[in-house]
């Protein structure tokens, strides 16, 4: 056991575990739910064992335990444990998908997904905000107003929690499974209230859940066209070719609408088609890399 000055109160323990699990490179979801995990654990056996100081009872649970780097061996291990449907995110993926071999990867199909979704859940999300807000504002001067704002938080962060099991879902990008614990049991109702607003991450998962509307409506419009378009492209040219009647009409551009209803036109419309669901296929696995840093950003990092 490492022998070196240990941690005698929980937020040293906490920040002792939080630079053994960053130094080990693990992915900030999993950093959250340690902590959660060592905090909980600790404010029990403190409120358990009234009779005993905070350093006591830290050096026990150490010594039952062991320290914040054994600790976060032990999650890392735990971790690399786990199997879903996405690579591992220090894997080269250059080496398993390139542009045309996005068919066989399923971030790709996760991203799409998480596309058409968004529209949803944007609205959901921005809905509840906006409207539980301007109420709360609207009844701050009546002894309605403060709960209810107080209430709208809460609900914000647990929101912001669904949608961090959406995102890893989806996006394969590691987020909390649970939620952040309850403070020390002897603290008052007030400190508790006062812990949650001073929390920046509470602020941040609000302005998350606002900043969904508008992705939501990019993203979706994004997959719906990408989807859609490629779809009639080689639908249109497959029973072209079949009956010898092309449907896909360019009535402005003469040249075109002769070319579209002759085989090898409709070959070229699908093999654009085709190409474009690559493009799409690619486009939204970018779209779901970016969109997974930005939901770590906000609902976890900060």
């Amino acid at each position: 056991m490492n022998t070196g000055r240990q941690p005698d109160t929980v937020r040293a323990y906490l920040d002792a575990l939080s630079g053994a699990l960053k130094s080990l490179r693990c992915p900030a979801g999993l950093i959250s739910d340690a902590q959660a995990d060592a905090e909980e654990h600790l404010n029990n056996e403190i409120s358990t064992h009234p009779e005993q100081s905070e350093a006591e009872i830290l050096a026990s649970v150490i010594e039952t335990y062991g320290t914040p780097e054994e600790i976060a061996e032990e999650y890392k291990s735990m971790e690399a444990t786990l199997s879903g449907p996405f690579p591992k995110s220090d894997e080269p993926e250059s080496r398993h998908y390139g542009f045309f071999g996005v068919i066989g990867d399923p971030r790709a199909y996760g991203a799409l997904m998480y596309m058409l979704l968004s529209l949803v859940t944007g609205i959901v999300y921005f809905t509840f905000v906006v409207t539980g807000t301007a109420l709360s504002i609207g009844l701050f001067i009546t002894l309605v107003g403060i709960p209810l704002g107080l209430l709208v938080i809460g609900m914000s962060r647990l929101l912001a929690h669904i949608e961090g099991r959406i995102v890893e879902g989806l996006l394969g990008v590691r987020m909390p499974r649970r939620l952040p614990p309850a403070t020390a049991a002897d603290e008052t109702i007030l400190v508790k209230i006062k812990d949650v607003l001073i929390d920046v991450r509470t602020w941040s998962s609000m302005f998350y859940l606002l900043l969904m509307l508008p992705l939501g409506v990019a993203y979706f419009t994004l997959a719906v066209v990408g989807i859609t378009v490629p779809l009639a492209l080689i639908g249109g040219s497959i029973v072209g070719l079949v009956t010898g009647q092309s449907h896909i009409q360019f009535d402005d551009v003469p040249w075109l609408e002769h070319l579209f209803h002759t085989a090898p036109g409709l070959f070229l419309c699908m093999f654009v088609g085709v190409l474009m669901f690559f493009v799409t296929l690619n486009v939204a696995k970018g779209i779901g890399w970016l969109h997974g840093r930005i939901a770590e950003l906000l609902l976890v990092r900060l």
